[in-house]
């Protein structure tokens, strides 16, 4: 154990003039961004086109397989943000997890790399194996032995890799960036903090969109692959330049098992009293525990774990916004395929690799990056939001409380699911009159109806302006409520229920495509046009709407709870 001198916390190296704290608080802050905005980059740079590479003539896997594996990756980066904020708590500290993690992600995207050139594959994955030679198939419905993925084990290992260091890099990097602000500048500081950290994020998912997955699709993936190694290592760089003028914490002991034991005595005193009796320390074990080391008391420990308990109902409620949040990422770009995609750049073919072909020589435009609507709206607002609408609001003593912002970021997105369920009705409408326009994309033929994709831009505006009040006060309120001890877990923990809410969207839609289902259409061939997507729109707007009302009622209660005699120790936590 480090001496207790070599434990405390450690103030910037070059803060040392009167005026400095402040000043050297914003670099601080800035160059946390700014890894922030490098390190997004390279994650959307790996994600955007992971199953475009993978189904390649370099591995050959079939599209299934490839989506298996991007949703595997997208998966485990969200899943796995409690592993990472639970070490930074318990062993590493944030600025040491931080490191670590970017030198891992730099190791692990440096072997994605890798993968895209002959001799790379060769080092890393062996030779391609050879297609056995065989009887030719009689019929075209003869069953057909699916061959084994090349570089599976590599590659899987290498995302699993990244998506660890991204999730503990999510969840670490945000509430170190934010104790960068708390300490010297106070609360207001910390709300402007975390509205440029979701500017930063889509500055990061910009340059990614609209450079790394542009050349990885019009140049080669290696090239692409490659920006994001030199973007991680320029995070890395500047994160190791910029840590004489960091606050720096020493880990003070994570609470998580200590949590786990409250919630086992307190939900299930049977269970926990057969434990106690085989345990032969009994219930003296957790401050023998912590007895090398200063630590909270049990008395702590039961504050604590109260605090959380009230903590958790808030952001499980916020599970169903990202049901809704997720959508533009699966349900909304299948529909926009089956509306009439206008052409540009007509007759240009040296656009044909990211360009939609349709019908003769003409281009359309690449359905995807509809995605740029929502973050364009969040590019612009924040500022605003930031510089004119909350000093405003703050002088009017009119400013709402994050818990009021997450609210209102649930109706808005509400509101999405709602226009996107309206504009299913009217396209529908068109299918059932038979009504369709035929546009080729990719090998697939769509039968679209002929209405322009330009009416899905409200629903991804919407989503855009939910994500103002809804995540970015998510992240704050996650932040200055959480127990000091396990603020890296908790932040984990508000970053896994948005995966657990992807997951429960995805599953939704493969329990809508069972037989009978409304979203069952296996004669369409690709095509949702037997399909009734309105009525899921409309099924998740009801759900979104009903946990909503949970949400203001538990919002309700715990603020009146923090007016009471929990509300004197909030303080202490801000100031940590």
């Amino acid at each position: 154990m480090p001496p207790p001198r070599a434990r405390e916390e450690r103030r910037p190296l070059l803060a040392r003039r009167p005026r400095g704290p402040r000043r050297w608080r914003r670099t601080a802050a800035a160059a946390v961004l700014l890894v922030e905005a490098l390190e997004r980059a390279a994650f959307f740079g790996v994600s955007a086109n992971l199953v475009l590479y993978l189904n390649s003539a370099r591995f050959h896997w079939d599209g299934q397989q490839a989506s298996r594996a991007a949703l595997v990756f997208l998966g485990a980066s969200y899943l796995l943000a409690p592993v990472g904020g639970w070490l930074a708590d318990a062993y590493l500290g944030r600025h040491r997890a931080i490191a670590l993690s970017l030198l891992l992600y730099l190791s692990a995207s440096s072997l994605l790399a890798a993968t895209a050139f002959l001799d790379g594959r060769r080092s890393f994955c062996g030779e391609v194996p050879e297609s056995p030679l065989g009887p030719a198939c009689p019929s075209p419905d003869c069953p057909r032995a699916s061959p084994t993925l090349y570089c599976a084990p590599t590659l899987y290992s290498g995302l699993l890799l990244l998506a660890l260091a991204a999730s503990s890099i999510r969840s670490n990097l945000t509430s170190f960036g934010a104790d960068q602000q708390v300490m010297d500048l106070g609360r207001h500081a910390s709300r402007r903090f975390f509205n440029w950290l979701y500017w930063s994020i889509n500055v990061g998912a910009v340059m990614s969109l609209l450079v790394v997955a542009f050349i990885q699709q019009n140049v080669n993936f290696l090239l692409g692959y490659g920006i994001t190694v030199g973007c991680v290592g320029l995070a890395f760089f500047i994160f190791l330049f910029a840590t004489p003028i960091f606050i720096t914490k020493p880990p003070t002991g994570s609470q998580v098992s200590s949590m786990l034991k409250l919630a086992l005595q307190n939900c299930c005193p049977r269970l926990w009293h057969r434990h106690s009796t085989r345990d032969s320390q009994g219930t003296q074990t957790l401050p023998a525990q912590r007895s090398p080391q200063p630590g909270p008391t049990p008395q702590e420990d039961m504050a604590n774990f109260q605090v959380l308990v009230k903590i958790l109902p808030v952001m499980v409620t916020l599970v169903p916004y990202w049901m809704v949040y997720f959508q533009m990422q699966s349900t909304y770009v299948l529909q926009g395929l089956h509306l009439h995609i206008p052409n540009i750049f007509p007759e240009y073919p040296s656009n044909s690799s990211v360009a939609l072909r349709a019908e003769g020589s003409s281009y359309k435009i690449p359905e995807a990056w509809l995605l740029l609507a929502n973050v364009v709206v969040v590019l612009i607002l924040v500022p605003v939001k930031d510089h004119l609408l909350d000093p405003l609001l703050l002088r009017c003593q009119l400013l709402p409380s994050a818990l009021q912002k997450m609210a209102l970021g649930m109706f808005f997105g509400f509101a999405s699911v709602v226009v996107a369920g309206g504009l299913e009705m009217e396209r529908l409408q068109y299918i059932h009159r038979n009504e369709t326009v035929s546009q080729q994309i990719g090998k697939n033929v769509y039968y679209a109806a002929p209405l322009s994709i330009w009416w899905q831009v409200p629903q991804y505006l919407l989503i855009g302006i939910s994500e103002i009040f809804a995540s970015i006060p998510g992240l704050e309120f996650a932040y200055s409520e959480a127990p000091r001890s396990m603020q890296g877990a908790i932040m984990g923990i508000f970053f896994c229920l948005s995966g657990v809410g992807s997951l429960l969207g995805s599953s939704l839609v493969a329990l809508l495509s069972l037989p009978g289902g409304w979203l069952y259409c296996p004669k369409d061939f690709g095509n949702i046009n037997n399909c009734r997507m309105d009525l899921y729109f409309f099924l998740l707007a009801s759900i979104q709407a009903a946990t909503a009302l949970l949400f203001i009622w538990i919002a309700g209660r715990y603020e009146r709870a923090a007016q009471g005699p929990v509300s004197q120790s909030c303080p202490s936590r801000d100031r940590g």
